[in-house]
């Protein structure tokens, strides 16, 4: 992003003169070369940070210094003025990310659990989600005490606490579901233009890119902002259109009916609608560390892509009662297209809407992680990262756009995609997490300066891992099983 890094804070230290020689203003932060995972020596201490105005303030008046959240501040290379990052843009770049055109085809795979048992698995998926999402802001923050920079990304967090054979798989299962996102993405919108505008593919996925790509590269922090909940405004207001027109034929009644047994066969979709933790180091940058920020932006920000899903769901098996128990799998999505002409441009402008807001978290949180793999200084804004970013999803979207599904040996379930496979990589990405918070927590060789924002300790973190081995394993499972009928 446009707007920089810069350590330009005092810590608080144990005496005056240590204060004294600490007022120098720290460089411009860059990203440190390849960690090490050492043992022995003393661990350090977290030293929180006083920005300079206020420090001479304070140590003029003679009152006690005042502590303040933040580890680091963000400046304007241009104005040299401080720029804190916004909660409310971080709120709405977490429900940007996390509310995709997915959200449209939950029903589809809900509709045989009911509403009720179906709503409680949201709910439940929701808690867990947010959970992980605020593991990977700890781990984060304490990252950026040890390096003393802001910009972390996955790649110094997991050398940090998993070490070389760590990072190689962390990087794998992250590069290879960024990419299948964004070529998704950038097939999807550029089809949607195409039938609006009657424009060529090419030409629509070349303006969808460079639109939104060029925002995130040649944007600040406040414009990014800004766009991203004009785009979040346009898809709640989207959003309730469609509602209002689907709503219609509402039963009631019909919200009541659960089949709790096929509940845990929609957790792997629904835990996958709920993908944002992507921009988690994004955020923690954004505003400058400091952890209860970071907190607010996350359990908000995923809560109104909630309430979305669940409004949702209730429409759509509110107006098709009976088919929990039944076994009868229909696409709801398409019933409700035939039955209501005016749902097609509707659901075509949310999904475009949701697409872009998806796009652009998970530009800002591919290119920050690119820009920490590659080693570049962070707080600068190269070209490289975005780049490397933006160029394959439109090639690969261009030549095959389900190149990356054909790897996974997708099966064809509803739209012509199998989701689960690509939720296995998910899951995998949620393991590795909870193992970085379990080394970083429980391991001699690591400091973590700062104190554990999720409760529950160890019982916590073995939940987290636990709830994705059980879905990699269940889905594991059930392929051989499917590979056995065959024969």
């Amino acid at each position: 992003m446009a707007l920089t890094a810069s350590l330009r804070c005092y810590p608080l230290l144990g005496s005056a003169a240590a204060a004294a020689s600490s007022s120098v203003s720290l460089p411009a932060s860059t990203r440190a070369p390849v960690l090490h995972r050492t043992t022995g020596g003393p661990r350090r201490r977290l030293q929180r940070c006083l920005c300079s105005q206020q420090y001479a303030e304070k140590q003029s008046s003679g009152s006690q210094q005042q502590q303040l959240e933040r580890l680091f501040s963000n400046l304007n290379q241009a104005t040299m003025k401080h720029e804190p990052g916004s909660v409310t843009s971080s709120i709405f770049l977490v429900a940007g990310t996390t509310v995709g055109a997915g959200i449209l085809a939950i029903p589809a795979v809900t509709q045989e659990a009911g509403f009720l048992a179906s709503a409680v698995t949201c709910i439940f998926c929701w808690i867990y989600m947010v959970v992980t999402g605020l593991l990977v802001a700890e781990v984060n923050v304490n990252t950026m005490c040890e390096l003393g920079s802001g910009g972390v990304s996955l790649v110094s967090m997991a050398m940090r606490t998993l070490g070389t054979f760590g990072v190689r798989t962390a990087c794998i299962s992250y590069l290879f579901i960024h990419y299948a996102l964004l070529v998704a993405y950038v097939a999807r919108s550029s089809e949607i233009i195409t039938n609006s505008v009657g424009i060529p593919l090419w030409e629509s996925a070349a303006l969808f890119s460079l639109a939104f790509g060029g925002l995130c590269y040649f944007g600040s922090q406040r414009v990014i902002g800004a766009v991203n909940g004009f785009l979040v405004f346009s898809i709640l207001a989207s959003f309730t259109t469609l509602v209002v027109v689907a709503s219609g034929n509402l039963q009631w009644s019909s919200l009541l009916e659960a089949n709790f047994a096929a509940a845990p066969q929609s957790i792997p979709i629904i835990a996958l609608s709920f993908v944002y933790q992507n921009v988690v180091p994004v955020l923690c940058t954004n505003l400058e560390g400091d952890l209860s920020k970071v907190r607010k932006a996350i359990v908000v920000g995923t809560a109104i892509p909630l309430a979305l899903f669940l409004i949702w769901d209730a429409v759509i098996l509110g107006t098709l009662p009976g088919l929990a128990g039944d076994g009868t799998i229909i696409d709801p999505l398409e019933q409700l297209r035939s039955s209501n002409g005016t749902v097609g441009p509707i659901v075509e402008a949310f999904s475009f809407l949701a697409i872009g807001t998806s796009y652009i978290g998970f530009v800002l949180g591919l290119s920050d992680f690119i820009a920490d793999l590659l080693k570049l200084p962070s707080g600068q804004n190269k070209p490289l990262p975005y780049l490397v970013t933006l160029l394959p999803p439109l090639v690969l979207s261009l030549l095959d756009p389900e190149i990356f599904f054909k790897a996974l040996d997708f099966a064809g379930t509803y739209g012509g995609k199998d989701p689960f496979k690509l939720s296995l990589i998910m899951n995998r990405c949620r393991e590795e997490t909870s193992a970085m918070s379990w080394s970083e927590r429980y391991s001699d060789d690591l400091e973590a300066p700062v104190p554990p924002i999720v409760p529950g300790g160890k019982f916590t973190l073995s939940f987290v891992m636990g709830g994705a081995l059980l879905v990699i394993f269940s889905e594991i499972f059930k392929d051989i099983m499917q590979l056995q009928g065959l024969h």
